[in-house]
């Protein structure tokens, strides 16, 4: 399925839903657990000093602890010219949050990442490669807020409608 193919169902009017992210069907009409009502009651503002092409820019996550900025340029290099690599790290402490932002110059080299980096190996961590969507998709709230798609059973947090778990139909 499409970006917007998916992007749609999970979103209304062109706005993030929670509930539909946290539907295996994008029909539940009740949250089904506490992250998605700690996302429909959250207030999150996107990131105001982002100043990368959000439609150039990747979402790399799952990352080993030990991948470095370099490690990523060196990898990431190989599908086109990059403008900016940026792996988030924790405030205080200064270790890596295990994701990071990668914008390229141009659109071609950005959609090879997209599909051909995804479920790559690096330093022994399976990643993910997904768009930004903080600043795409309206209403958007991340996972620490109860938001986002895709995740893990094992998280007991597990949301729909990502690369990794697909909207299905209903039965």
């Amino acid at each position: 399925m499409s970006e917007d193919g998916w992007v749609a169902l999970f979103s209304h009017a062109g706005k993030y839903d929670p509930l539909k992210a946290g539907s295996i069907d994008g029909t539940d009409t009740v949250a089904h657990d506490k992250g998605v009502i700690r996302a429909m009651c959250s207030r999150y503002k996107p990131h105001v000093l982002a100043k990368t092409d959000p439609n150039r820019t990747l979402f790399v996550g799952r990352l080993n602890p030990k991948t470095t900025e370099d490690t990523l340029l060196q990898i990431f290099s190989k599908y086109g010219k990059i403008k900016k690599c940026r792996l988030v790290r924790d405030v205080v402490t200064g270790f890596s949050r295990r994701y990071a932002f990668i914008e390229f110059y141009d659109d071609r080299s950005y959609e090879v990442a997209f599909h051909d980096a995804n479920k790559m190996m690096i330093d022994s961590s399976e990643i993910l490669v997904e768009h930004e969507h903080e600043r795409k998709l309206k209403g958007w709230i991340p996972r620490r807020l109860g938001g986002g798609i895709g995740g893990k059973k094992e998280s007991g947090q597990l949301r729909f409608g990502g690369r990794d778990r697909p909207f299905r139909k209903p039965m």
